[in-house]
């Protein structure tokens, strides 16, 4: 199989649908969310969009010992890894005022201690990848958040977790693009998907980024030469403040 890929809270809206585009372009993919039932039926779709082999990991991101399975279970089946999509997240509101310890713990598990960890036990399959492929090298996308760039009432705990992952992908870059594995922090406003349904009663569907801007720009990124790094893409909305969701 030339080439693989690692996915998390792939079972459904910007997850799936950037595995599907990879499916598309033949890539091997482990898929990981946390509900089985809902990943198996991913998986059956995204054989059939053409990927050889799905590996499925129903994982929760705020167990510390799920990178560890995801990166086992990805080794095992493929050996190397081209890519290493990091999509799961956990979006939570609230002032900081009032803001539940239990949650702010649980938003930082998910949404930066796991990512961190995923990086850290797949940079050696990553390197891997990048040595039988030097001209295209390997990648790294996080799927941030505008949050994360532009400060935002009620989302201190959503955008700092956004925030730090950014600057996670930053700080990779400069220790490993010389190895070849590059990243990029992707940071949309609002994305037409089914967990941005709570606010479309203020921001319609139809005003929102299309989930299919997200994957195609994925698939660009990972067809980069290794020479070229891109640390981040900031993604508004048309006719928006675009410092803002």
């Amino acid at each position: 199989m030339d080439r693989s890929a690692l996915i998390t809270g792939a079972s459904r809206g910007i997850g799936l649908a950037i595995a599907t585009r990879l499916a598309n372009s033949g890539y091997g993919l482990t898929i990981s969310a946390r509900g089985a039932e809902a990943l198996e039926v991913a998986a059956k779709s995204l054989r059939e969009a053409g990927a050889p082999e799905v590996v499925v990991v129903p994982a929760d991101m705020s167990d510390p010992e799920s990178g560890d399975a995801l990166v086992a279970a990805h080794t095992e089946a493929f050996g190397d890894m081209n890519a290493l999509i990091l999509n799961a997240g956990v979006g939570t509101a609230g002032p900081i005022a009032e803001f539940p310890q239990r949650r702010f713990d649980k938003t930082v598990a998910v949404n930066f201690t796991a990512p961190f960890a995923l990086i850290q036990r797949a940079l050696p399959l990553l390197r891997a990848a990048a040595a039988k492929d030097a001209r295209r090298g390997s990648k790294v996308v996080a799927i941030s958040s505008i949050t994360g760039e532009y400060a935002e009432p009620t989302m201190a705990a959503y955008g700092a977790t956004k925030a730090a992952l950014t600057s996670l992908i930053e700080t990779m870059n400069m220790e490993e693009s010389g190895n070849g594995v590059s990243g990029c922090s992707i940071a949309p406003a609002f994305v037409d998907t089914d967990m941005t349904d709570w606010i479309k009663d203020k921001i319609p569907a139809e005003q929102m980024i299309d989930v299919e801007d997200i994957s195609e720009l994925v698939e660009a990124l990972l067809k980069l030469s290794a020479q070229a790094v891109v640390p981040k893409i900031v993604v508004s909305r048309a006719g928006a403040n675009p410092y803002g969701a």
